[in-house]
């Protein structure tokens, strides 16, 4: 698969890295095309670096891995996205995690989806950039389940086969109208974290959580 990193940052070189390890095209692109020509370079695989529309025209589906703050300027400096595959990783919060910056409004996904016309996942924005550093993210010798939230089907399953090649395992969360509540939620966990607390502790096995629902990940 041939995949346009937008950013040259810890996310971009945590989960480009990953899947130019797995054989796919690895373009990355920045404000400054010198920084992502150095990732490339880093990244080695066959993986290339140029500017931020350099890497948009170049994947069959495109990273968004910026800070939320320079999204609205880095899409425009990408170029035409519509129709495009685009996994949006941003998350729209600062400390001390008790608002969103969208908070009132849509959230980013949806932004990100409106401004680019591009058929938006929301995906990769609960973890740290050292957890998709892993090979493979495993927890108590379970793989790190990774929601996804996406309108379009065909998008859906070119992020959930990259969400395998990392040895995760892609969760259904709905679509692009629950983004915001997946944005929320990275928001919250990183409160706990912060405050030095474990939210793997508040959530019950699935068959005490109000009945058996039917698994749909591993």
């Amino acid at each position: 698969m041939r995949i346009g990193v937008l950013g040259a940052g810890n996310m971009a070189d945590a989960l480009g890295a990953q899947w130019a390890r797995k054989g796919h095209e690895i373009r990355f692109g920045a404000r400054t095309p010198a920084k992502a020509a150095a990732l490339a370079e880093r990244t080695g695989h066959g993986a290339s670096g140029g500017t931020l529309r350099d890497a948009a025209e170049f994947g069959d589906v495109v990273l968004l891995a910026v800070w939320y703050e320079g999204v609205r300027d880095v899409l425009r400096e990408a170029g035409p996205l519509g129709g495009r595959v685009l996994i949006d990783c941003t998350n729209p919060m600062e400390p001390p995690f008790e608002t969103l910056k969208t908070d009132g409004g849509p959230s980013a996904a949806r932004r990100v989806a409106d401004a680019s016309g591009a058929r938006v996942v929301k995906a990769f924005n609960l973890c740290h950039e050292s957890v998709w550093r892993m090979t493979p993210p495993v927890f108590g010798g379970r793989p790190l389940g990774v929601p996804l939230c996406g309108d379009d089907e065909e998008a859906l399953a070119a992020v959930r086969e990259l969400v395998a090649d990392l040895g995760c395992v892609p969760m259904d969360g709905g679509g692009l109208a629950r983004a915001g509540l997946l944005e929320a939620s990275a928001a919250f966990l990183v409160g706990l974290w912060f405050a030095g607390e474990d939210p793997s502790a508040m959530i019950p096995p699935p068959q005490h959580a109000g009945g058996a629902p039917r698994l749909t990940s591993g």
